[in-house]
């Protein structure tokens, strides 16, 4: 190892007062691992941290981190994985909210008849208003099954409820039921447009049920 440091030499000079020609091999380790120890040739606390994430990033990208593609390339990468982690955020919030108002029940308000609800939706068929005329009519489907005792009533039962719970007493209608049930959700809570054909396989259904209860 090379005595010209200055540090080192400034040691040896405050040890023996001049620099000696020529230094025994085992004191001048000792001296220059003594010199090297101090901060001055350590790399600083923010460097390290650096050199440490630099190196963690090498191996974490398959030797592809800033050491190799530079920092500008890596901030590039972080903003598109931040836009990529945001979107994703964005888009499971719609589909989370749409899960919780599928677990809303099927009737609001006062209460009404079937024959209620069956009033109400022809009117809102006939006003080409085929979302409002689904919702009226499966809730007259349920009404009607809690009416005749097939199911017990229930104020919070959800249409996938209804569907499942009436698959046992009445097994001929368990897929219309289940069918229907997924049209309620679709206009009640996903925002979808109604249609007349499914107004009429919601109507149907309701209609087959009434002649099997009879």
């Amino acid at each position: 190892m090379s005595l010209a440091l200055p540090g080192l030499r400034a040691a040896l000079l405050a040890a023996g007062g001049h620099a000696p020609r020529y230094t025994h091999r085992v004191p001048a380790q000792r001296l220059a691992r003594r010199e090297l120890a101090r901060s001055i040739y350590r790399p600083s606390f923010w460097h390290r941290i650096i050199n440490d994430i630099s190196r963690w990033l090498n191996k974490l990208l398959g030797g592809m981190g800033p050491q190799k593609t530079g920092w500008w390339t890596l901030i590039v990468l972080l903003c598109v994985s931040i836009l990529v982690i945001a979107g994703v955020i964005i888009w499971i919030g719609p589909a989370r909210l749409s899960r919780r108002q599928r677990a809303s029940p099927i009737m609001t308000g006062r209460p009404l008849t079937a024959a209620d609800h069956r009033r109400e939706a022809e009117k809102l068929a006939e006003a080409g208003d085929y979302a409002g005329a689904i919702i009226e009519r499966f809730r007259a489907i349920a009404v009607e099954l809690e009416s005749r005792g097939v199911l017990p009533p229930r104020p919070g039962r959800t249409a996938s409820e209804l569907a499942a719970e009436a698959a046992g007493p009445v097994p001929a209608s368990a897929a219309g039921l289940r069918a229907a049930a997924l049209l309620f959700d679709d206009v009640r809570y996903g925002d979808r447009p109604g249609t007349l054909p499914a107004y009429r396989q919601v109507s149907d259904l309701d209609g087959g049920l009434q002649a099997g209860m009879l």
